[in-house]
């Protein structure tokens, strides 16, 4: 090597050092034998894991109308906490029909078994493999959670959570598996189908989400499951049943009125009717007092 090219290298890692130095240090990682969820974050160009001091807490039994897949994804995560072998998986279908809150619900139920959970933004998928890294030599079993997952072609992403689920050269993380949700069974667009040769469309649509070993479908509720799921969130918040027949009947006239405006019948729209009704209910109340 020549003196001038050592002195070239020298002077660039110098230049390196000064930047670091004033670079703000590395976060330290969360807590994990206090602290049940995180969210990866970037600060500076760095990653880092963000503890969520109150993580979103619901319970299985307050998720109506969704009990088969209830049962399909506990029986994984209880799977993946014991140290067996377990899938990632794939939850898809009608918006607010609780795939987000089941995911959740899992994390209330297992914890304390030592299950911990991750979320990732579609646009930090490339981080996974640092991710996975950061907590392979925890004692813990982490959930890496990815909601509302869509893909355009030729996103970063894309690829990176490929290569995580199929597993790299090194081989997946043993404390790692990857929860996902979609409102799209294969997560690219449709228009998708038209950007490549059409002997490749079908294969190139399946090949990300037939990755995942378990895939989970959500379907639009029943007016019979909307208005369950109502009554089991106003309990939830704490508003007695309907005094008498027509009481009863001016609430699941509201409910369904909600509904109707919302275009959705869905656990989600439930849940929010049940705010504003119990809000509204508790206001009454002080008023009366």
């Amino acid at each position: 090597m020549s003196k001038e090219l050592s002195d070239l290298i020298a002077r660039a890692e110098g230049v390196l050092a000064r930047v670091e130095s004033l670079l703000p240090p590395p976060a330290p990682d969360p807590d994990w034998p206090k602290v049940t969820a995180a969210r990866w974050r970037k600060r500076s160009g760095r990653g880092y894991l963000q503890a969520i001091a109150h993580p979103h807490a619901i319970r299985l039994d307050e998720l109506v109308a969704v009990d088969r897949q209830k049962e399909t994804i506990d029986l994984n995560t209880r799977q993946f906490v014991a140290g067996l072998p377990a899938n990632n998986v794939l939850l898809t279908g009608s918006r607010g029909t609780g795939k987000s809150s089941l995911v959740k619900a899992m994390l209330v139920k297992h914890a304390g078994k030592g299950l911990r959970l991750i979320e990732v933004d579609k646009a930090d998928l490339v981080d996974l493999p640092d991710i996975a890294e950061r907590v392979a030599a925890q004692p813990f079993r982490f959930v890496i959670f990815c909601d509302d997952l869509t893909f355009d072609a030729g996103e970063p992403g894309y690829k990176a959570l490929k290569v995580m689920l199929d597993g790299s050269i090194a081989g997946a993380s043993a404390n790692v598996v990857v929860y996902a949700t979609s409102n799209r069974r294969h997560l690219l667009p449709e228009y998708f189908i038209e950007e490549v040769h059409p002997g490749e469309s079908v294969e190139e649509k399946i090949s990300l989400s037939e990755r995942f070993g378990l895939w989970i479908s959500f379907y639009p509720f029943s007016q019979e499951d909307y208005l369950a799921a109502v009554a089991a969130w106003l309990a939830h918040f704490g508003v007695k049943p309907a005094d008498g027949a027509k009481e009863g009947e001016a609430r699941t006239r509201e409910a369904l009125q909600w509904a109707l405006q919302r275009g959705s019948r869905s656990g989600r729209a439930a849940w929010q009717f049940a705010k504003s009704y119990a809000g509204a209910q508790g206001l009454r109340s002080r008023r009366g007092r």
